[in-house]
């Protein structure tokens, strides 16, 4: 595990997390989930992702009644996992230097708990200020931070495939620095 020092006056990074994937997929209990967890990992948090099986409710199931019984296996699922998540996070915590939080899926129900909201400071220009100032004013956002937020979520869900593309390119980029030049 290496630790990187920030500069005077600049905020330390946490250690690489790589291996986190494979940490957790080892350290989560056998049989929890349906398949291994996703582990969605940034610098100030990681989100650890289980997806558990539907609850068979009979082909007469409405859509109401399966989304009822994916929320209700997903909180019987919460509560009978506290203590072992409890501990896992612990663990990953340490070893990581992040936040955790955990995610679950049932079905077409996804539910995420315990998760860390990281202030963002910005300087905004009037025009981008105004463009908050109208969400918050027709009642989309009750803060500018909210509709910042909104517009944050909006962008990413509109242009995923770019971005995805420029997370691959950046990966890239970070493996040719660690290989560095070749004499």
């Amino acid at each position: 595990m290496r630790i990187r020092v920030a500069p005077p006056g600049g905020r330390t990074e946490p250690p690489e997390a790589d291996d986190a994937a494979a940490w957790i997929t080892g350290a989560v209990p056998d049989g929890w989930f349906t398949e291994p967890p996703e582990v969605v990992i940034d610098r100030d948090e990681i989100i650890i992702w289980g997806r558990l099986a539907p609850p068979e409710l009979g082909a007469d199931a409405t859509e109401a009644d399966r989304a009822a019984g994916q929320g209700g296996r997903i909180a019987q699922f919460r509560e009978d996992t506290r203590d072992a998540r409890i501990r896992v996070a612990r663990q990953v915590e340490h070893r990581y230097q992040r936040k955790v939080a955990w995610g679950l899926r049932c079905g077409d129900t996804a539910e995420l708990f315990t998760h860390l909201a990281a202030p963002v400071m910005t300087r905004l220009r009037q025009p981008e200020r105004q463009v908050l100032d109208t969400l918050v004013d027709a009642g989309v956002a009750r803060s500018r931070s909210e509709a910042l937020a909104w517009c944050v979520k909006l962008v990413g869900r509109h242009t995923e495939d770019w971005l995805t593309d420029l997370r691959n390119a950046m990966t890239q980029v970070d493996e040719l620095r660690r290989q560095g030049p070749t004499t």
